[in-house]
């Protein structure tokens, strides 16, 4: 206890002294020895106190009211009377109303000590409450300038990705726009069937919008081949849910990502591609998926046949329901307005080149 520092304010210079010894043989540094007279607030006592100790027993009633001018100049310090028993009664209004904080018996010294070690401790507590709030506000801080800065790298990363796609739909032109679109349809229908986890909704959306990344390492003498494609060629073509979910999985992107760039071909009853998955074996994400993947396909424009609306999408949907697609999905689906997926695919295509740019192909979904 080297750190604290008392002032002994004590009438008798024998008892004052005593007191003094007592206390450096505890480790207590004593500041200073002072009279009652000696005790006036502006004294300079206080500078670096950690506590007072003053004894009443010859001092007449005047002690409370200069106490009390100290307490009112000195609210954080610790004042500590000795008393002897018989007067200590005279003591509990000032303990009750935070002018005196500890009384202690002039005759056992181990009570002033008692009562410096439990200030010590007090203080001790309220240091560490204070470095904790302090702390808190820097990590509060901290945690402001960090969540700012995820979430510009979250807004770069979403454009990246959405520049990375819109890159790789250029390719095949007649599905230009489909990767940005699905990836909202897929958001939309995953919430719909109950999906709420955020984190879980973002990931759906990723894992739509690279759906086909794989078909970057697909050669454009098969992605682009105007004509028929050979049964070797259609294995090449068949890789790419392989390739794509590689690559998510080398840059470590979440497992619901890598479950619809895998599983996107997959189909219900089984007939799917690349591992043949059947019903609920199929991941969530993937079958959702396929239920907007099918609902973009049939809606959109292609060189072989015009856009067709969402209600022969519905009717698609509803004759593959437990072949291509989960009943459940689609059941969701059916019960939604068709306004909704009449908006997205207006809010995704509205800013794309005029069709009339592309030529024509054929389709290698």
């Amino acid at each position: 206890m080297s750190e604290e520092r008392v002032v002994l304010v004590v009438e008798n210079d024998k008892k004052r002294a005593g007191l003094a010894v007592f206390l450096s043989g505890l480790g207590i540094k004593v500041k200073g020895l002072a009279t009652p007279s000696e005790l006036s607030p502006g004294s300079g006592l206080a500078d670096g106190l950690f506590a007072l100790v003053v004894a009443l027993n010859d001092w007449k009633g005047r002690v409370p009211a200069i106490l009390k001018e100290w307490k009112k100049i000195h609210p954080a310090l610790p004042i500590i009377v000795l008393s002897p028993p018989d007067l200590a009664a005279g003591l509990i209004p000032a303990l009750k109303d935070g002018t005196v904080d500890y009384v202690a018996d002039p005759a056992n010294p181990a009570t002033l000590y008692s009562a410096i070690r439990s200030e010590r401790l007090k203080g001790e507590a309220r240091r560490g409450e204070e470095a904790a709030k302090e702390n808190l506000r820097r990590l509060k801080k901290e945690f402001s300038l960090h969540l700012r800065k995820s979430r510009e790298l979250e807004e770069a990363y979403d454009t990246t990705l959405e520049n990375f796609m819109a890159a790789l739909d250029l390719r095949d032109v007649e599905t230009y726009g489909h990767s940005k679109t699905v990836a909202r349809y897929s958001h939309v229908l995953a919430e719909a069937i109950g999906v709420r986890d955020p984190r879980a909704l973002d990931s759906i959306r990723k894992g739509a919008l690279l759906h086909d990344s794989g078909k970057m390492a697909i050669p454009d003498s098969i992605l682009k081949k105007p004509g028929p494609l050979t049964a070797k060629e259609w294995e090449v073509i068949r890789r790419h849910p392989a390739l794509g979910y590689g690559l998510v999985r080398d840059v470590k992107l979440v497992r619901e990502v890598g479950n619809i760039i895998l599983c996107h071909h997959e189909k219900y009853d089984g007939t799917g591609y690349p591992k043949g998955l059947k019903g609920e074996a199929i991941p969530l994400e993937a079958r959702v998926f396929a239920v907007a993947d099918t609902l973009d396909a049939v809606t959109s424009h292609r060189p072989y046949r015009a856009p067709r609306d969402f209600r022969v999408a519905r009717r698609e949907l509803v004759e593959n329901a437990g072949k291509q697609f989960d009943p459940k999905v689609v059941d969701v689906f059916c019960g939604m307005d068709l306004a909704v997926w009449e908006k997205i695919r207006f809010e995704t295509t509205r800013l794309l080149p005029p069709i009339e740019d592309y030529r024509p192909s054929i389709s290698k979904k």
